[in-house]
Protein backbone atom coordinates (compact mmCIF):
# COMPACT_ATOMS: atom_id res chain seq x y z
CA UNK A 1 0.00 0.00 0.00
CA UNK A 2 1.39 3.40 -1.00
CA UNK A 3 2.09 5.93 1.69
CA UNK A 4 0.09 9.09 1.81
CA UNK A 5 3.15 11.37 2.05
CA UNK A 6 6.69 10.93 0.84
CA UNK A 7 9.48 11.01 3.38
CA UNK A 8 10.85 14.24 1.91
CA UNK A 9 7.47 15.92 2.53
CA UNK A 10 7.40 14.77 6.16
CA UNK A 11 10.99 15.90 6.72
CA UNK A 12 10.23 19.26 5.07
CA UNK A 13 7.24 19.85 7.36
CA UNK A 14 9.25 18.94 10.47
CA UNK A 15 12.14 21.13 9.30
CA UNK A 16 9.77 24.04 8.77
CA UNK A 17 8.42 23.77 12.32
CA UNK A 18 11.85 23.38 13.91
CA UNK A 19 13.38 26.09 11.72
CA UNK A 20 10.70 28.60 12.75
CA UNK A 21 11.30 27.89 16.43
CA UNK A 22 15.08 28.02 16.18
CA UNK A 23 15.10 31.28 14.24
CA UNK A 24 12.58 32.88 16.58
CA UNK A 25 14.15 31.75 19.86
CA UNK A 26 17.86 31.36 19.17
CA UNK A 27 18.79 33.81 16.41
CA UNK A 28 19.16 37.27 17.92
CA UNK A 29 20.26 39.52 15.08
CA UNK A 30 18.41 42.86 14.75
CA UNK A 31 19.22 43.06 11.03
CA UNK A 32 16.90 40.14 10.37
CA UNK A 33 13.74 41.34 12.12
CA UNK A 34 10.86 38.93 12.46
CA UNK A 35 11.22 35.96 10.13
CA UNK A 36 8.38 33.78 8.90
CA UNK A 37 9.32 30.42 7.43
CA UNK A 38 6.76 29.97 4.67
CA UNK A 39 8.03 26.74 3.08
CA UNK A 40 10.90 24.28 3.02
CA UNK A 41 11.97 22.33 -0.04
CA UNK A 42 14.12 19.26 0.67
CA UNK A 43 16.11 17.38 -1.96
CA UNK A 44 15.32 13.70 -2.53
CA UNK A 45 18.52 12.56 -0.81
CA UNK A 46 17.74 14.85 2.21
CA UNK A 47 21.15 16.54 1.95
CA UNK A 48 19.97 19.99 0.87
CA UNK A 49 17.11 22.16 2.03
CA UNK A 50 15.94 25.46 0.62
CA UNK A 51 14.08 27.52 3.22
CA UNK A 52 11.69 30.18 1.90
CA UNK A 53 11.26 33.10 4.32
CA UNK A 54 9.46 36.41 4.56
CA UNK A 55 10.37 39.29 6.84
CA UNK A 56 8.35 41.55 9.08
CA UNK A 57 9.86 44.63 10.63
CA UNK A 58 12.25 45.46 7.79
CA UNK A 59 11.72 47.60 4.74
CA UNK A 60 10.45 45.89 1.62
CA UNK A 61 13.27 47.24 -0.51
CA UNK A 62 15.69 44.84 -2.15
CA UNK A 63 18.71 46.05 -0.17
CA UNK A 64 17.16 45.26 3.23
CA UNK A 65 15.93 41.88 2.05
CA UNK A 66 19.33 40.95 0.65
CA UNK A 67 21.02 42.01 3.90
CA UNK A 68 18.63 39.90 5.98
CA UNK A 69 19.11 36.93 3.64
CA UNK A 70 22.88 37.22 3.84
CA UNK A 71 22.69 37.28 7.65
CA UNK A 72 20.51 34.17 7.64
CA UNK A 73 22.76 32.37 5.16
CA UNK A 74 25.82 33.21 7.27
CA UNK A 75 24.05 31.79 10.34
CA UNK A 76 22.93 28.66 8.49
CA UNK A 77 25.69 26.55 10.11
CA UNK A 78 24.55 27.61 13.58
CA UNK A 79 20.90 26.94 12.68
CA UNK A 80 21.85 23.58 11.17
CA UNK A 81 23.66 22.52 14.35
CA UNK A 82 20.62 23.40 16.47
CA UNK A 83 18.30 21.56 14.07
CA UNK A 84 20.62 18.53 14.29
CA UNK A 85 20.21 18.46 18.07
CA UNK A 86 16.40 18.71 17.82
CA UNK A 87 15.74 16.23 15.02
CA UNK A 88 16.78 12.61 14.92
CA UNK A 89 18.32 12.39 11.47
CA UNK A 90 21.46 10.71 10.23
CA UNK A 91 22.23 13.62 7.92
CA UNK A 92 21.07 17.17 8.67
CA UNK A 93 20.50 18.98 5.36
CA UNK A 94 22.62 21.93 4.31
CA UNK A 95 20.40 25.00 4.55
CA UNK A 96 20.00 27.78 2.01
CA UNK A 97 17.63 30.69 2.68
CA UNK A 98 15.65 32.38 -0.09
CA UNK A 99 13.10 35.18 -0.02
CA UNK A 100 9.51 34.13 -0.69
CA UNK A 101 8.01 36.93 -2.76
CA UNK A 102 4.66 35.19 -3.19
CA UNK A 103 3.15 36.72 -0.04
CA UNK A 104 4.20 40.25 -1.01
CA UNK A 105 2.93 39.65 -4.54
CA UNK A 106 -0.37 38.31 -3.18
CA UNK A 107 -0.95 41.38 -1.02
CA UNK A 108 -0.08 43.61 -3.99
CA UNK A 109 -2.60 41.80 -6.19
CA UNK A 110 -5.20 41.96 -3.42
CA UNK A 111 -4.83 45.73 -3.15
CA UNK A 112 -5.14 46.06 -6.94
CA UNK A 113 -8.34 44.01 -6.87
CA UNK A 114 -9.75 46.18 -4.09
CA UNK A 115 -8.97 49.33 -6.08
CA UNK A 116 -10.57 47.90 -9.21
CA UNK A 117 -13.68 46.80 -7.31
CA UNK A 118 -13.97 50.21 -5.68
CA UNK A 119 -13.58 51.90 -9.05
CA UNK A 120 -16.19 49.56 -10.58
CA UNK A 121 -18.48 50.17 -7.62
CA UNK A 122 -18.16 53.93 -8.05
CA UNK A 123 -18.88 53.72 -11.78
CA UNK A 124 -21.82 51.35 -11.21
CA UNK A 125 -23.29 53.63 -8.56
CA UNK A 126 -22.83 56.63 -10.89
CA UNK A 127 -24.62 54.74 -13.67
CA UNK A 128 -27.43 53.64 -11.35
CA UNK A 129 -27.84 57.18 -10.05
CA UNK A 130 -28.02 58.46 -13.62
CA UNK A 131 -30.56 55.80 -14.63
CA UNK A 132 -32.60 56.45 -11.46
CA UNK A 133 -32.73 60.17 -12.24
CA UNK A 134 -33.80 59.34 -15.82
CA UNK A 135 -36.54 57.07 -14.45
CA UNK A 136 -37.76 59.72 -12.03
CA UNK A 137 -37.94 62.28 -14.81
CA UNK A 138 -39.96 59.85 -16.95
CA UNK A 139 -42.33 59.11 -14.05
CA UNK A 140 -42.97 62.80 -13.35
CA UNK A 141 -43.98 63.48 -16.96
Amino acid sequence: MAREFKRTDRVAEQLQREMAQVIQMELKDPRVGMVTVSAVDVSRDLCYATVFVTFLGIDEDEKSINLALSVLNQASGFVRSLIGKRMKMRIVPQIKFEFDASIARGSELSSLIKKARKKDGDSVSDESNASNSDDSQTDSE
